[in-house]
C-alpha cells in the first residue's frame, strides 16, 4: 500500500496536536463517508490508544512499533503498513520524522 494524493477530500483544518507537538495529524473525510487522518510524528517513543481498530499507512520516514501485548519490536518504513486491534495499544519510536495516514477499520 502507498499513497501519496488523496482526491475529494473533506479537511478538518485544525490540527490533532498529541504528546506536546510530538505527533501532529489532520483528520478528513472521503466522499463515500470513510474517515482517516494523516500526519506525522516526531523522534520520541509514544504509546497510543486505539477506540476503532486502525491501520498505520507509512509514506515517508520509518518508525518501529509494538503492538499490546507483545514483547518485540517491528519496523515499518516507506510503502508498508501495520495493523492495530480496536480498544488496544500500541508503542511507536520514531527516530526520523515519520509520516503516515492512519485508516479506521
Amino acid at each position: 500500500m502507498s499513497t501519496d494524493h488523496i482526491p475529494g477530500v473533506t479537511l478538518t483544518t485544525k490540527a490533532n496536536v498529541y504528546f506536546d507537538g510530538k505527533c501532529v495529524s489532520h483528520s478528513f473525510t472521503l466522499a463515500d463517508g470513510t474517515k482517516k487522518s494523516v500526519g506525522v510524528v516526531l523522534p520520541a517513543t509514544l504509546t497510543f490508544g486505539t477506540a476503532a481498530a486502525e491501520i498505520m499507512e507509512c509514506v515517508g520516514g520509518a518508525c518501529e512499533y509494538k503492538l499490546d501485548g507483545e514483547s518485540e519490536w517491528k519496523k515499518s518504513v516507506a510503502g508498508e503498513s501495520f495493523q492495530i486491534p480496536a480498544n488496544s495499544k500500541f508503542e511507536i519510536r520514531v527516530a526520523e520524522t515519520y509520516h503516515y495516514i492512519c485508516h479506521y477499520a
